[in-house]
């Protein structure tokens, strides 16, 4: 495992802080019997910086982020971040989903930059690369401390999660949003359960996530519905938007955003493999549809964004910017930087 990949680099001590994140020393690896743990392995590592720097070239609507943790028990097929366990020498497959890397030190470490003079308040994103609500956190808890840290500094935050274990966290939330800009984005991208059960395998079902919202809404904290990913010819029929907006709407959400599933390096192989096992007969749909790249048509992301738009017209809810959620819009970037070679120019991906 490259871990010294993550380390400070001595060669040039001007490396930002938020990529120097660990070195080698400071790794304990565990593996727990238990039957939610089975078959993981956590890699508990004490962080050297917990904040992160969003690319400038990002499309992100924040600048700076927090991820207590790398990898992630959802499973979800389709998940972004995959690549980022290829930093490591870890497998963006199955290793992903298994190999869970722990910054067991971040809620300390948040705290003690939050109160750095250099800071200068800006909104964080929480859990925007891996999901800070995966079943690691009921162990590790370390999001109460990160929401502690947040608050008594007053700093704006919004958190991005499919997790459930956020209600557990509901008195800090709202000792927060008495203080601070608290946004909360909850991600439901369709309602079919034979769908989640096979390519969100890790994650709380559907219908938890939108129970999830309604309990945050009735506690008094403002939920938004990230609606990721619309699946393209698996979940995108007109009458599955309408009932997973009517779904969201139904859960008391103030918004609700569509994302058209989009298939980087890492993630594109693993969902390949899993679209040719489950749905054989949609691959050369696929092929044509991301044929220039990870993301699909812009002709199709706007019919969906439109449909999703219309159907949450209809039943009294608006999309992401009408409401206290905006900064919550979709994941960030992964972590560490692409190869120069690889930014240099676009990249020509083949689906299988």
């Amino acid at each position: 495992m490259r871990w010294d990949n993550l380390g400070e680099n001595p060669a040039n001590p001007s490396t930002p802080a938020d990529l120097s994140l660990f070195g080698a020393d400071a790794v304990a690896t565990r593996t727990f019997d238990t039957p939610e743990f089975r078959g993981v392995t956590f890699h508990e590592v004490r962080a050297r910086s917990v904040l992160n720097r969003v690319p400038g070239a990002s499309r992100m609507p924040f600048e700076w982020t927090v991820n207590p943790y790398r990898g992630c028990t959802h499973a979800c097929v389709y998940c972004f971040a995959r690549k980022s366990h290829a930093y490591l020498d870890l497998d963006t497959g199955l290793g992903f989903d298994s190999q869970i890397v722990v910054k067991v030190n971040a809620p300390e470490l948040l705290a003690r930059q939050l109160a750095s003079a250099r800071w200068q308040g800006a909104h964080i994103a929480v859990g925007t690369n891996v999901d800070c609500y995966q079943r690691a956190e009921g162990r590790y808890g370390l999001m109460p401390g990160i929401l502690t840290a947040l608050r008594d500094r007053a700093n704006p935050f919004s958190i991005l999660t499919k997790g459930t274990l956020i209600l557990r966290d509901l008195e800090l939330l709202t000792q927060a949003a008495r203080v601070t800009e608290v946004g909360v984005s909850v991600s439901v991208g369709f309602t079919d359960r034979e769908l989640w059960r096979t390519v969100e395998p890790g994650a709380p079902s559907p219908q938890s996530r939108l129970d999830t919202v309604r309990a945050l809404v009735r506690n008094g904290i403002e939920c938004g519905v990230l609606m990721a990913p619309v699946v393209p010819f698996l979940s995108d029929r007109p009458e599955q938007l309408r009932a997973t907006v009517r779904a969201v709407a139904e859960a008391g959400a103030s918004s609700v955003t569509p994302l058209v599933l989009h298939l980087r390096p890492g993630a594109r192989e693993w969902f390949a493999e899993w679209l040719g096992r489950h749905h054989p007969g949609l691959v050369r749909r696929y092929e044509r549809m991301y044929a220039d790249g990870a993301y699909a048509p812009t002709w199709y992301q706007r019919r969906i964004t439109r449909q999703v738009h219309e159907f949450a017209t209809e039943f009294g809810i608006g999309p992401a910017g009408r409401g206290g959620t905006r900064r919550t819009a979709a994941p960030e970037e992964p972590e560490e930087p692409e190869e120069p070679d690889a930014a240099a120019a676009p990249e020509q991906l083949t689906f299988l």
